[in-house]
């Protein structure tokens, strides 16, 4: 009976410490597995939040409106600014060299330029095209001048403004740049060869997309800090007159230029017979030896024919 009773009992010790164990263990389980939610919330949480703090930063004096959504100052606005100009002058070279020359004093550079034409004492028809990069805070400036340099004839200015798409591309940098900290900081504890092979290449996914993003962040700061320009030089002996004119002076103007026409017409038309003049000459002396020769074979064979019908008609009388 009390080795039942004994029994007993050590069976009742028994359950109660394995029950003890089982519930121990299976608290530690579940607290481990919503401490690893937990981590992982937070990671993600940690990456939005980074992102989020990096937009402030990146936004400079960025405000929150009433609506939650962040504004940017207008100080700290991003804006690339692209100006069109053509021009029209008589001085052709004096142009391009004083132009060339205010692109250096402002601190900017000529990124593309073509010249093509001819000019002489009678014709002028050449033309450029540039293209220049003027940093921002002097192109105002820059225009300026340009429109004293020749008649303007077709100007348009365009603002683009990327403010939010900076602040958007920095953020994402931002966060990379703090996912990857963490990477190499995990990649330094990992200790088994599947942790650090999934690793490092998510560590490259992130290289990769950083590389991207600070791309693109270089191309945004050069487009905002040059302004680009655009400019089309037409040498012309003639400028266009590009004021507001009344009835009477529009036809005063449609007359004087129909008149400089025709006299550019005949002066041209005098010029080339003047040029051509030598050549004129060798086909004149080519053509009087031909009429010439042609001249003496027809006046032969006329004067033969004649004296053969005047022997003819004497046989027949």
């Amino acid at each position: 009976m009390k080795k039942k009773v004994l029994a007993c009992v050590l069976s009742g010790i028994l359950a109660v410490s394995i029950f003890g164990c089982g519930s121990k263990s299976m608290v530690a389980t579940e607290s481990a597995m919503e401490n690893a939610a937990y981590d992982d919330m937070a990671y993600d949480s940690g990456y939005d939040t980074t992102a989020s703090a990096s937009a402030e930063e990146a936004g400079g004096g960025a405000v929150t409106s009433e609506n939650g959504i962040e504004e940017v100052q207008e100080t700290d606005r991003k804006l690339i600014r692209n100006v069109n100009l053509s021009l029209q002058t008589k001085e052709f070279d004096t142009v391009l060299e004083n132009m060339s020359q205010k692109v250096k004093d402002l601190g900017g550079y000529i990124q593309d330029s073509s010249v093509w034409g001819s000019s002489s004492d009678y014709s002028s028809s050449r033309s450029a095209s540039y293209t220049l990069r003027i940093p921002s805070d002097k192109l105002d400036e820059f225009i300026d001048v340009v429109e004293t340099l020749g008649n303007v004839t077709y100007k348009n200015e365009s603002v683009d403004d990327v403010t939010l798409r900076y602040v958007d591309v920095e953020s994402h940098k931002k966060a990379l740049e703090t996912e990857q900290e963490r990477l190499l900081a995990l990649l330094e504890k990992a200790e088994n060869v599947e942790d650090i092979i999934t690793i490092e290449n998510r560590l490259s996914d992130v290289r990769y997309e950083l590389e991207n993003y600070e791309s693109q962040i270089r191309l945004l700061d050069n487009q905002i800090d040059y302004s680009t320009v655009y400019v089309d030089i037409s040498e012309v002996s003639r400028v266009t007159d590009t004021g507001k004119q009344g009835f009477f002076e529009e036809v005063a103007s449609r007359f004087s230029d129909s008149v400089y026409v025709v006299l550019m017409g005949l002066r041209g038309f005098a010029i080339g017979i003047l040029g051509s003049l030598p050549i004129l000459v060798v086909w004149g002396v080519i053509l009087a030896v031909v009429v010439i020769l042609l001249r003496k074979f027809v006046f032969k064979k006329s004067k033969k024919n004649k004296k053969n019908t005047d022997q003819t008609n004497e046989n027949q009388q």
